[in-house]
């Protein structure tokens, strides 16, 4: 009878456990609202301020290089408009993308997955969201490969169902989350629906699903996360938000504010 009291007891504390555990923290295109976001600078400051994690964005130029930068054009990071699937990587290097920050920082420039790769402490986690389609996944893998970081360190994010799906093909050992926001169907009904989330992280093989914080609920969570994916959510800057996201299972905060979000959290 003690062995299975003892048992039952081990049980309970094991899946308390898991229920909570804290969450990530994930700094947004790194620390960005203190620097400019998807920049060398933003990265290495969400670090500093006790990020779990970074996510950064990426597109595929028209030399094949890979570069971290969320819009397709550059626009908004440098007051020109290059499109960047359409330009070298020479080209885009040549732009200043910080000042339109602050002047703090005048002089910063798009990085290279390569870079922001070299930023990553041991021990800390890459969310990559691909922007470009799935022509950029072997380039993807191979610079994955080259920067030194373990499996599980690298989790590749998105929107478009055929990259994830692509990712998954060739390199299954490395987790990949759908992205989605909801939207208000005429009927009034949100969608995605739980079904069609469901559906589509079994085509593409996905590990989990990652959502805006608006539209989702705790009952879609809780069916997302009872037929073995992960959930995930974005993009939430105050306290109160994330908690109640936590207490439904969230497993992620992503966060411009990284150092404030920890203590909110935790403090």
């Amino acid at each position: 009878m003690r062995n299975v009291v003892e048992a039952i007891v081990l049980g309970l504390f094991v899946n308390l456990s898991i229920c909570y555990a804290d969450p990530l923290i994930i700094a947004h295109r790194g620390a960005s609202k203190d620097a400019p976001e998807n920049t060398i600078p933003a990265f290495e400051l969400a670090w500093q301020q006790g990020a779990d994690a970074i996510e950064g964005d990426f597109h595929f130029t028209k030399d094949g290089e890979i570069v971290c930068i969320h819009d397709k054009n550059t626009l908004k990071v440098s007051g020109k408009d290059i499109e960047v699937r359409k330009s070298t990587l020479a080209v885009l290097r040549q732009l200043e993308v910080g000042r339109y920050h602050s002047d703090a920082y005048e002089g910063t420039t798009i990085p290279t997955i390569a870079e922001v790769f070299a930023t990553i402490p041991s021990g800390k986690k890459f969310y990559i969201e691909i922007k470009s389609s799935p022509a950029i996944v072997p380039k993807l893998i191979e610079e994955i490969e080259k920067s030194g970081l373990s499996e599980s360190q690298i989790t590749v994010i998105s929107f478009k169902e055929n990259v994830i799906r692509a990712l998954k093909v060739k390199a299954p050992q490395y987790k990949a989350y759908w992205l989605s926001g909801f939207k208000k169907a005429s009927s009034g009904e949100l969608k995605p629906s739980a079904k069609k989330i469901l559906r589509t992280l079994k085509k593409t093989r996905a590990d989990g699903f990652s959502s805006s914080k608006t539209g989702i609920s705790d009952s879609v969570i809780k069916e997302v996360k009872a037929r073995g994916y992960e959930y995930h959510v974005w993009t939430i800057d105050d306290g109160d938000t994330a908690k109640q996201l936590v207490e439904w299972g969230a497993q992620s905060i992503t966060t411009n504010v990284p150092g404030e979000m920890r203590k909110m959290l935790f403090e």
